[in-house]
This record gives C-alpha cells, sequence and structure tokens, in this order.
C-alpha cells in the first residue's frame, strides 16, 4: 500500500503534462474536399521540454480535420515538431498521445510547448533527439471550439492518426523529411496509451494508407469500467468525474447533469476550468455516490457507452509493444494484462513488459526510453519480438 503523501504526489505529477495559456481557434466551413488529416491553419511555434530551453527544432501550431466518436467531421489542434539538422530525405515521424492534462483549452499540450511547461515535453525530445518528427495531438475539444472528449477512445485514437496525417501533409515539415514515405510511430501512456492503442486498432480501417511500424503503448486504461470501479473513492477518484464528463461531451444524450447534485455540480464546474493536477488533488477519496442523486454509470446507456471505448475487440495490423507498471494504483495492472491476452489471442504480435513495482507515473519515466528503443527497432526493419506464447 502507497502512503497518502505519497498517493498524493502521485496524483499531482498524474499523466506529466500541464498546459498553460491557449485559446480556441473557431471550426472552419468544411468543403466537400476535405478529408481527415488535411491542414486548416498552420503556425509557426515553438518547443521547450523547459521555460526556456532551447531545442534544434523547428515547430508549427495546427489545426487539421479529424472524426468524432460519432463519425461526423470535426477540427483538432496540435503541435507537429521537426528536428532542425538539415535532413530533407524522409524520416520517421512518431505520433505522440499526451497523458491526461485536463478538460480546459489552456492545459492543451501545444499551449505549454512554447513556454517550457508541458512537462511531458522531456519524453518528447527524447524522440526528437534521435533525428525523428513528432507529431502531438491536443485531441478534440482541447484548443479548439467544445469540450474535450477525455477517455472516448474513438475519437482519440481518429486524432493520433489524423495527426500524423497531418504532419505528412504541412508543406514546412514535408521539406524537412515528412513525407507519406516516412515510416511512422505511434507512443503514448496512461490516457494517450488508450489514445495510441486506439490508434493501433483504427489503422487498418482509418487510415490504412499510413506506414505505420509499430506502437509503443503503456498504462493503458483499456477497459473504463473496471478503471472507474478501482477509483472510486482513491486518489484517482476525480479522473472519474472528468470522465463522465469527457463522455457526456461525446454523447450529449447521456444527460450527465441529471445526475448531480448540488456538490457535483460545482465539481463539473471546477474540473472544466483547470488542469489535472488541481483537478485531482480537489477531488481526492471523493465517492461517485458523493456528487451523483443516481450513479451513471450503473445506468444502461452509460455502461454501453463505456463498453465503446473497451480495447481488444479489434487486431493491431503492425507490432505492439505493451508496458505496465505492476503497482500502478490508478489504471490496474490486470487491466493492461488483460489487453495483451486479448491482443494475443487475436493474433496480434505483442511484446508485453512488466515494470516491477512501478506505480503511474514511474511506469511512464520507466517505461519511456524501452519503449522508444523498440521503436527505432521497428523503423530500422528489424523483427518484432513477440512474448504472446
Amino acid at each position: 500500500m502507497h502512503l497518502r503523501a505519497t498517493a498524493l504526489g502521485t496524483a499531482v505529477a498524474l499523466a506529466l503534462s500541464l498546459g498553460t495559456a491557449g485559446s480556441a481557434v473557431a471550426d472552419p466551413p468544411r468543403a466537400a474536399a476535405d478529408r481527415p488529416g488535411d491542414v486548416v491553419t498552420s503556425t509557426p511555434t515553438a518547443f521547450h521540454p523547459l521555460p526556456g530551453q532551447p531545442t534544434r527544432t523547428r515547430a508549427w501550431h495546427l489545426t487539421y480535420r479529424s472524426t468524432s466518436a460519432k463519425g461526423t467531421p470535426n477540427t483538432v489542434s496540435g503541435t507537429v515538431i521537426v528536428p532542425d539538422d538539415g535532413r530533407t530525405g524522409p524520416r520517421p515521424l512518431v505520433t505522440y498521445a499526451v497523458g491526461t492534462v485536463g478538460l480546459a483549452d489552456s492545459c492543451a499540450p501545444s499551449a505549454g510547448f512554447p513556454k517550457g511547461t508541458t512537462m511531458e515535453a522531456n519524453l518528447i525530445q527524447q524522440l526528437t533527439a534521435r533525428g525523428w518528427a513528432v507529431a502531438v495531438t491536443d485531441y478534440e475539444g482541447l484548443g479548439t471550439p467544445g469540450e474535450h472528449t477525455y477517455t472516448v477512445g474513438r475519437a482519440e485514437g481518429q486524432a493520433v492518426l489524423d495527426a500524423a496525417r497531418a504532419a505528412e501533409r504541412l508543406p514546412e515539415a514535408a521539406a524537412a523529411g515528412v513525407t507519406a514515405d516516412s515510416p511512422v510511430g505511434i507512443m503514448g501512456y496512461s490516457q494517450g496509451g488508450q489514445a495510441s492503442s486506439w490508434a493501433a486498432e483504427l489503422h487498418p480501417s482509418y487510415a490504412p494508407e499510413l506506414r505505420v511500424k509499430g506502437t509503443a503503448t503503456g498504462g493503458v486504461p483499456a477497459d473504463l469500467r473496471e478503471v472507474a470501479a478501482a477509483n472510486d473513492g482513491g486518489i484517482g477518484a476525480g479522473l472519474i468525474l472528468m470522465a463522465a464528463i469527457g463522455q457526456n461531451a461525446a454523447f450529449p444524450e447521456l444527460h450527465l447533469d441529471t445526475y448531480l447534485n448540488d456538490r457535483g455540480r460545482r465539481a463539473v464546474a471546477f474540473l472544466r476550468d483547470h488542469c489535472v493536477a488541481i483537478d485531482v488533488a480537489a477531488e481526492l477519496f471523493r465517492k461517485v455516490s458523493d456528487v451523483t442523486v443516481t450513479n451513471p454509470l450503473e445506468r444502461p446507456d452509460w455502461q454501453a457507452r463505456l463498453r465503446e471505448s473497451t480495447l481488444g475487440t479489434r487486431t493491431p495490423d503492425a507490432p505492439v509493444y505493451l508496458y505496465h507498471g505492476t503497482a500502478d494504483e490508478l489504471i490496474p495492472y490486470a487491466v493492461g494484462a488483460r489487453l495483451r491476452a486479448e491482443w494475443c489471442a487475436r493474433g496480434a504480435r505483442v511484446q508485453w513488459t512488466s515494470i516491477p513495482l512501478g506505480e503511474h507515473v514511474l511506469g511512464a519515466i520507466v517505461g519511456a526510453a524501452p519503449a522508444a528503443d523498440w521503436l527505432a527497432d521497428r523503423f530500422a526493419g528489424r523483427p518484432a519480438p513477440d512474448n504472446c506464447t
């Protein structure tokens, strides 16, 4: 068992990404010829892992076309980062899914990159240092109009794949070697693990033209119902309410507001306006019953929507590196192990790695370099290991 002080520190550090100031970009009219991944706007920006820390990179803030969980067109924002190394030939591209940042536009990764306040930028820098380009989605509803569809797997996975498409279609990135010939890797942890895993499952049907060589994904909340049950009344209690907000954003017919009591309505208003560290700290150890008149997660319509985000029902068509901390206090280790078993049973090529005594944030930090090494081997054309049997 973790001491409460340790748990609080872990929760405050959760997901390694805190944005700062950002602004919403209006969703322009969609032309008939628009495709998912088409660039709508492009503006030079800066990529700093820490405030003022220089990097030999060029970066652009984008808005690009994508698709909602219901299959309707939308516009998503993100960032494309390319090493400033003079290379012009095709280079690897990683489409990177960040962990939980929060629900406010100011939390978006692209808002923090110029100021060096998006903490997961330190992990992204490890990729650009290898000479790889990186596309980072903000996900639906972060930095663009509307609410963030947090934990809605299909919307996240499509945004991740379309970020790679947008990077390949950005002329400035193409001049630096990011083209349709670039080998593509998918990478993410925690919420980013959900998003990257969904991207891996959707790739064959949604974006088959992308030359995906593999997916490195960790700390994956593959079953939202089990994750919610594990966090009810615990240090991740705020994440349950954030997930409910995200599901309701994608599926407003769920009518979240009708289930909330006065305390719940105040909590939802707070969560919508802040980033993850404050959100998690504010909702520590709170139970669903503390903020609702009736638990929506027990209702058939909510259960059905949560099931729609469950992973392991499709087969990734490229190899997967899947990792999870054995002491993860937010995403139960058994959830990750079950995803491994389901993918293996479907014939996917999976390398499963347990991180001994790794809790959630430690799993992200310890697992990042081996995951990148695994991707490097895929980009080099080496056979992918498989420990399904």
